[in-house]
């Protein structure tokens, strides 16, 4: 095995030499928008006559690329495709098969600013929040390729004088991987290398805002070596090839991220056994949360303010992690609202290629107008205190928005927004508090404000949440640091970067040989 573990660093952005390399990376990328992507079966390259334009969010009229679109048939043969290639993959040695996510890994690592600069103009990442997306995949690939390897050594038993036991993690088969478009870089590495490194083959659905980023991930794994057809490309309308490769009864398993509905119908879906199915399908689900912030009497404004603007409007709040809600005890309250309200006034909206931004675009015109009706929605469920319109009309900007005095049962408090809104709600106790905190559908992330040990222990206990932080930000979690996901409708609580990840996508065999 390679050396432990290390997170991959990031870039700072304070150094003017750094600023420059990216400024460089998006001149490079820039230069080579508006082309077109084939689906990718088999490792051929397959163009069709249904193309979908990926535009940038912060720019409408830049295209970033034109990107094929797949069909009930190309659906087919790409299954078909990832069926014949897990025959060979699977008797790939695992230390063989890390060893591709090593060369991955490296390969990314040479052209970080480069993958960045591309989530800048697809996704509108400012630098900072694209830098950490490339760096979460660097260290997806770094950590499964060295979870493989542990997994492939033997595993301990309980001895027997009689007979020799072993027992091996052997892959499920052809999977199905369909990633979220707000990390379109660190998600789609992180579900794919981790179906692949233990030796299956998947179909790589990507998220429709996002497909080229995706299809530049795919290059890289070819570029790396990966054999054709372990990963096959495959963009489309999810209602019709999505559902298609969920239900195709060669699927072994579905690896999800994205919202509520889409996982309910995959989860709903992949549980029909179809005809010639020869096995029960796993599904493998993160859907989002509804996550809170709870600062008690005790905390320090200036901390509790730190936590929420970062959890809140880092990437416009179009993280599953962010903080949508804030629950602050009764005395400290007015205090805390005041300092969030003075720090996000000083947030830079804009393009998020301009260096000084701090808040771009959110993702698409469907995310926009959600926002805005959730927007409308706040203004008759609680105080407006700053935000609530938009920026430049050439872009899809929301304004970091606040409402005061909301009822924990308000729709604002309840519903997954995911953008730049938060709602802040008044407690009575830390009890209270933490009462609100897990009266939601949903249990993802949460962050407790406190010097108060015996309120932190409480926290602990009680707070319904897959990762709890303490006195820090509820967003951020680190790949092996962090594992992460969440409880009730939040998901499968797969702790993606965590030592049990792996154990998903595989199944355990035990062979004893009797002397």
């Amino acid at each position: 095995m390679r050396t432990e573990f290390k997170n991959e660093a990031f870039t700072d952005f304070q150094a003017e030499r750094e600023n420059l390399a990216y400024d460089a990376a998006l001149r490079q990328v820039e230069a080579r928008l508006g082309r077109s992507y084939p689906l990718v079966i088999g490792g051929a390259r397959v163009d069709t006559a249904r193309k979908a334009a990926s535009v940038n969010p912060a720019r409408h009229g830049q295209v970033i690329g034109l990107v094929a679109q797949a069909d009930l048939e190309l659906a087919e043969r790409a299954i078909d495709a990832a069926a014949a290639a897990f025959e060979t993959w699977k008797r790939v040695d695992p230390q063989e098969r890390a060893r591709y996510l090593y060369r991955a890994a490296a390969l990314l690592r040479r052209r970080k600013h480069e993958f960045s600069a591309w989530m800048t103009l697809e996704a509108g990442k400012t630098r900072a929040e694209a830098d950490a997306d490339t760096a979460e995949a660097i260290d997806f690939m770094e950590f499964y390729a060295r979870e493989m390897q542990r997994l492939s050594l033997p595993q301990p038993l309980t001895p027997s004088a009689e007979e020799e036991n072993q027992l091996y993690y052997a892959p499920l088969g052809v999977g199905v991987v369909i990633p979220p478009w707000n990390f379109p870089l660190a998600i789609v590495a992180g579900m794919t290398c981790a179906a692949i490194v233990c030796g299956n083959a998947v179909v790589l659905k990507p998220a429709s805002p996002t497909p080229v980023i995706a299809a530049r991930f795919v290059e890289l794994l070819e570029q790396a070596g990966l054999p054709p057809g372990v990963v096959n490309y495959l963009p489309g309308p999810g209602g019709e090839v999505g559902d298609a490769l969920v239900d195709h009864p060669l699927t072994r398993f579905v690896s999800f991220t994205g919202s509520r509905d889409v996982g309910l119908r995959i989860n709903e879906r992949a549980a029909k056994t179809q005809p010639g199915q020869r096995w029960i399908k796993r599904v493998v689900l993160e859907m989002g949360g509804k996550d809170a912030i709870v600062v008690v009497a005790d905390a320090g404004a200036a901390l509790a303010a730190e936590a929420f603007v970062a959890s809140a409007f880092g990437f416009s709040g179009q993280k599953c992690s962010a903080c949508s809600r804030a629950i602050v005890h009764q005395d400290i309250y007015e205090a805390v609202l005041d300092k969030v309200v003075e720090r996000t006034r000083k947030l830079v909206v804009g393009d998020p290629a301009d260096r000084s931004t701090d808040v771009g675009p959110v993702v698409d015109d469907k995310a926009f107008r959600k926002i805005l009706d959730y927007i409308a929605i706040g203004k008759q469920e609680g105080r407006l205190v700053l935000g609530g319109g938009t920026g430049d009309p050439g872009g899809w900007f929301v304004e970091p928005t606040i409402f005061a005095d909301v009822d924990p049962k308000a729709r604002i408090s309840q519903e997954e927004i995911f953008g730049p809104v938060v709602a802040f709600t008044r407690a009575s106790t830390f009890e209270d508090a933490l009462r609100i905190a897990n009266d939601t559908d949903y249990g993802l992330t949460g962050a407790v404000i406190s010097n108060d040990r015996a309120h932190l222990e409480l926290a602990r206990r009680e707070f319904f949440a897959g990762n709890l932080y303490l006195n820090r930000k509820c967003t951020g979690a680190l790949v092996g640091t962090h594992p992460f996901g969440g409880f009730n409708m939040s998901g499968t609580d797969s702790k993606a970067g965590g030592r049990d990840y792996l154990l998903l996508f595989t199944q355990a065999k035990v062979v004893s040989e009797r002397f």
